[in-house]
């Protein structure tokens, strides 16, 4: 089997032999019910190759599709002008990028239809070339944008500036005056648009980019289309039996232990409130076709724009997980960078996991392993500034557990906090310091928990600190700050934390544990079997 990896040219996929997850059902579906559509789904998750398909869809070129859900549905395989602008593969963080790009493909379309006779900006320019390539083909316009928030990602939050007639202005700014002109020309040219589509990773609000432009469909979260990207555990079991079987083998599991492993590394993702599983297309391919399972999307792209706009907030990230959410509150992002939520939501960090019907809200929290370990050791690193690796560091951690040694964990955990420099949890107040020390055990616990099962689980009697369960262990932590060790482990012995677990065959362990504000580190450590 040939997976396209990197490939998202959909003729060259069809033409070259390699695998393709049919999605031409709902392209069709998409295509006849609507004009203007926006689509939000997070990198490398098949936005490229679904533009490529409606391209060359619109270019009527059916030869590509036979034997696909499409061939029997469609009739007619019109031709129509298409306009395809794709921001991948650009650096925008020069002050004229994005006016030569936008140009250079102005410019390409005009030799083609024809150049305005005024000197007109660069969206009068747009529309002149729509209505002529309209006129001339007799068919309206199909336009395909793909990733069009790139330029504003590249940008956002960083500060950078460029010279714009004699003057120093931010190019965020710059960037979002240019594309909101450029969008503009929908509005102007909607009778010589027979079709559009943006793709991105992010949802701009309509006081930005959008704004003076028709707004678009936004179906990002549409039932009719959760599909539309990135592949269904339907299309895996149908269209990659095989491999999964090969995987099997290498790792020496069963098969249903090898569903399951992928499952937990690669799926989880949810674009509707019809909660359809979505695993992640890039890291499946690359598993099947490297025979190993690791963090392929994640290693595939750091989110320093995320990083940046974190660092904004009074909000840490275990403030923000595991909570319903009303969907204002994550779809639609209005470039406040003191609300990162959207951002990171959008961009595939966070999904949808539960929602409730009757109140609309949704609950979000992490898909999978692969990027729970990924997104946490880097919001970790960046947050702790450890000497040492924390990716290191957990393994040894998880080996320590697994094997029902504390001692050696007391040892890691004290180690590794008292490198953290003393000027990262130097704090004011002491409901700071607690904050502080709360949010550094749930950052170094998530880390452990891609190995291990970890809660903060809520029973009769309270909220337990930590429990972490292991194939042969369960943990059961308490922790204090600037208390005693003691009086941690009596909070796990009074309040019964104990007792869901009395008749699991596995080696339980209470722990109360003692951080010392002063010290940064472990001072108190009690344990009983």
């Amino acid at each position: 089997m040939k997976y396209p990896i990197g490939i998202q040219s959909f003729d060259k996929i069809r033409e070259d032999g390699f695998v393709y997850v049919d999605k031409t059902a709902l392209i069709y579906d998409l295509v006849k019910n609507g004009n203007i559509y926006f689509l939000s789904r997070p990198r490398r998750f098949g936005k490229s190759l679904l533009v490529s398909t409606l391209e060359c869809y619109f270019k009527g070129r059916k030869e590509l599709f036979e034997g696909l859900a499409i061939d029997k549905l469609e009739q007619e395989w019109k031709e129509y002008p298409v306009f395809h602008l794709d921001f991948n593969g650009e650096n925008f963080t020069q002050g004229n990028a994005l006016q030569k790009k936008i140009e250079s493909n102005i410019a390409e379309w005009e030799s083609l239809y024809g150049k305005s006779p005024n000197n007109d900006s660069i969206g009068e320019r747009f529309a002149y070339v729509l209505k002529q390539a309209h006129k001339q083909y007799g068919r309206r316009a199909v336009v395909l944008i793909d990733e069009y928030d790139k330029p504003m990602l590249d940008v956002l939050d960083t500060g950078y500036t460029t010279m714009v007639d004699g003057q120093t202005r931010s190019l965020e700014e710059v960037h979002r005056e240019m594309l909101k002109g450029f969008y503009s020309v929908f509005k102007a040219a909607d009778e010589n648009l027979q079709f559009v589509l943006l793709t991105g990773v992010t949802k701009f609000s309509q006081v930005s980019v959008f704004s003076g432009f028709n707004q678009p469909a936004d179906i990002s979260m549409d039932s009719r289309y959760d599909a539309l990207c990135g592949i269904t555990e339907e299309e895996l079991y149908s269209y990659f039996d095989e491999p999964i079987k090969e995987l099997a083998v290498v790792y020496g599991m069963d098969l249903e232990e090898m569903k399951e492993f992928l499952k937990k590394q690669y799926d989880g993702y949810h674009f509707s409130r019809r909660l359809v599983d979505i695993y992640n297309p890039f890291s499946l391919l690359n598993a099947f076709s490297m025979k190993e399972i690791a963090d392929y999307w994640f290693r595939s792209g750091t989110p320093s724009y995320l990083i940046r706009l974190l660092n904004h907030t009074n909000e840490n990230l275990n403030e923000l997980t595991g909570r319903y959410y009303d969907p204002s509150e994550f779809v639609d992002y209005k470039a406040d960078v003191e609300k990162p939520l959207p951002m990171i939501y959008q961009s595939g960090y966070l999904t949808v996991k539960d929602c409730n019907i009757r109140r609309n809200t949704f609950l979000l929290d992490f898909p999978n392993n692969e990027v729970r370990k990924g997104f946490v050791t880097m919001i970790a690193n960046d947050y702790l500034k450890p000497k040492m690796s924390a990716s290191n560091w957990t393994l040894d951690v998880v080996d320590a557990l697994e094997a029902g040694n504390l001692e050696q964990f007391r040892k890691l955990l004290t180690s590794f906090l008292a490198d953290i420099p003393y000027s990262m949890r130097r704090k004011e107040t002491e409901r700071e310091r607690e904050r502080y020390f709360h949010y550094t055990f749930y950052l170094l616990m998530r880390m452990v928990s891609t190995y291990t099962v970890y809660t903060e689980k809520q029973q009769s009697e309270g909220r337990v600190d930590c429990i972490v369960e292991t194939p042969d262990y369960i943990y059961i932590f308490e922790f204090k700050l600037d208390g005693t060790a003691e009086e941690a482990l009596q909070q796990i012995e009074d309040k019964g934390y104990a007792e869901p677990y009395l008749s699991d065959k596995r080696k339980l362990y209470k722990v109360g544990v003692n951080f010392s504000s002063e010290s940064g580190t472990v001072d108190g450590w009690i344990t009983k079997e």
